[in-house]
């Protein structure tokens, strides 16, 4: 086994961890599913062949040494021989197998596993009835005094740049393990704070737009964007609990100086949370005063055919009487009986629709 991982890994960490596809389009090519695996003590990445059985053995070894591996989207055959590495409980490993990805913080004895969900914001021109504002991925760690495994699912929530930096700053990384899923948990609720900035303009839009009646921004418009939101929310509302649990320490042993990091990672989730529910007010709001807009247009639509209607009604009474031909009407043999008649209709239209636009249904 460590042979075969070995290799796997040592053909895989050339690529580094990008936020790119699973398959390339012009190659069809997969990405590897090793990203990277290193041996780190006191916050620094010690030398050694990339052999993770090799890596978590040192680590076990030696003190205050942890394995730090990263993984794309690894398939089962692949899952169940790291697991078989580490330890890891099998209901998690389930998890990972079948796409967990509700936020969630679980202890399998020395082992927590931690479910992320990483978003990112989507530019756009203009918001369309089909505008994708809000994309996901998901992001899951194990966690215990000798590893940290981060394995990612989907385009969103790229790594190599959180590992980058806590190599280059290794006080924190020095913490151990619990120091890693800070960092990651740190940087997508940063991601969090910027999308939730980006919809802020957006929310700011539509409202603008409905409110001043501009042409094109429609309910479906809104209700695009209310789903959107729906899936940010998904994402980041759920991850109170798992950050609470860490926060507390009653169930997980942390660094007092990671635990104070997460005191901080949680508060600006918070104002995330606390953005997102003003953020769905708001849009209820948008959409029921949108919905309002539409029922006095097609209310006043309404008046505008009655009104037209019963001017229509008006002249087609006048003909209906002199159309019944009657042997004894006055007006049958009266010379200028007609244009008499024409005159009638159009003055009863012209008094009609002056009454009507006074009224205010015209």
């Amino acid at each position: 086994m460590r042979g075969a991982l070995g290799r796997r890994l040592a053909a895989a960490t050339s690529g580094g961890d990008k936020t790119v596809p699973a398959a390339a389009p012009e190659t069809g090519a997969r990405r590897p599913a090793l990203v990277d695996c290193g041996l780190y003590r006191d916050g620094v990445r010690l030398p050694g062949a990339p052999d993770i059985a090799a890596l978590y053995e040192r680590a076990r070894r030696e003190p205050d040494a942890f394995v730090w591996l990263g993984l794309y989207e690894p398939d089962e055959a692949m899952l169940t021989e790291i697991a078989a590495v580490f330890g890891l409980h099998p209901l998690a490993v389930e998890d990972v197998l079948q796409q967990e990805r509700r936020p969630k913080l679980e202890r399998y004895e020395d082992v927590s596993f931690l479910v992320l969900r990483a978003a990112q914001y989507v530019e756009h021109a203009e918001l369309t009835e089909t505008s994708e504002v809000v994309d996901t991925g998901t992001v899951r760690i194990f966690v215990s005094g000798d590893f940290v495994i981060t394995i990612r699912h989907g385009s969103v929530g790229e790594l190599t740049s959180v590992r980058t930096d806590l190599e280059a700053g290794p006080a924190l990384l020095a913490q151990g393990p619990w120091a890693v899923v800070h960092a990651v948990v740190d940087r997508i609720v940063d991601a969090y704070v910027d999308i939730a900035a980006a919809v802020q303009t957006d929310l700011d839009a539509v409202e603008a737009a409905v409110f001043t009646r501009t042409p094109g921004i429609g309910v479906e418009h809104i209700y695009q964007l209310k789903r959107e939101l729906l899936e940010f929310r998904s994402a980041v509302l759920p991850l109170q609990r798992p950050l609470g649990g860490i926060v507390d320490g009653h169930s997980h042993q942390l660094p007092k100086e990671v635990r104070r990091y997460f005191r901080d990672v949680a508060d600006h989730h918070a104002r995330v949370v606390e953005q997102i529910t003003s953020y769905d007010e708001l849009l209820a709001s948008i959409l029921q005063a949108r919905l309002g807009q539409v029922t006095i247009d097609q209310n006043n639509d309404m008046r505008k055919i009655a009104s037209w209607a019963a001017i229509a009604a008006m002249q087609t009474a006048i003909a209906g009487v002199y159309g019944m031909n009657f042997t004894f009407m006055p007006e049958l043999e009266w010379r200028y009986g007609y244009p008499g008649v024409l005159t009638l209709m159009l003055i009863s239209a012209v008094v009609l629709y002056r009454i009507l636009r006074r009224a205010g249904w015209l």
